[in-house]
């Protein structure tokens, strides 16, 4: 598994809101600035479905992330199955300095680790940047 972490300042509720929620996810899921996402649907629950778009903005390319979760545990962690298969795990752990995030996730085999390791954590070094500034 890759793992990728980082440590927001925000309180347990804000950051699991923002990472869950549809109209926070889009303002985040994305590698770099010329990316975006244009929708976001979350079924929160175990069982539960969530499909995520990430699209260039000049138009050239778009995927939708999806996956369904196996495990749901609220401010705690959430865990689910990719739609290739592949599993991920994210751990949320009130600490003095903010809220840790432990990100791990199966490797696919198109792209080299050391690739899928930056991608991941520039989303949520993302992620970080939105928390703290709204």
């Amino acid at each position: 598994m890759i793992t990728v972490e980082t440590t927001v300042n925000a309180s347990i509720d804000k950051v699991w809101n923002f990472w869950t929620l549809p109209e926070h996810i889009t303002k985040w899921a994305f590698a770099s600035p010329d990316w975006h996402s244009q929708y976001a649907e979350n079924d929160l629950r175990e069982g539960g479905k969530f499909t995520t778009n990430m699209a260039a903005k000049d138009g050239s390319m778009s995927f939708d992330f999806c996956g369904t979760y196996t495990l749901i545990k609220q401010n705690e962690s959430i865990e689910y199955t990719m739609g290739d298969g592949r599993k991920a795990e994210i751990a949320f752990k009130e600490t003095p300095d903010g809220v840790e995030i432990i990100e791990r996730f199966d490797p696919e085999t198109e792209n080299p680790e050391e690739m899928q390791r930056g991608g991941w954590q520039a989303i949520l070094n993302n992620f970080k940047s939105y928390v703290e500034q709204n």
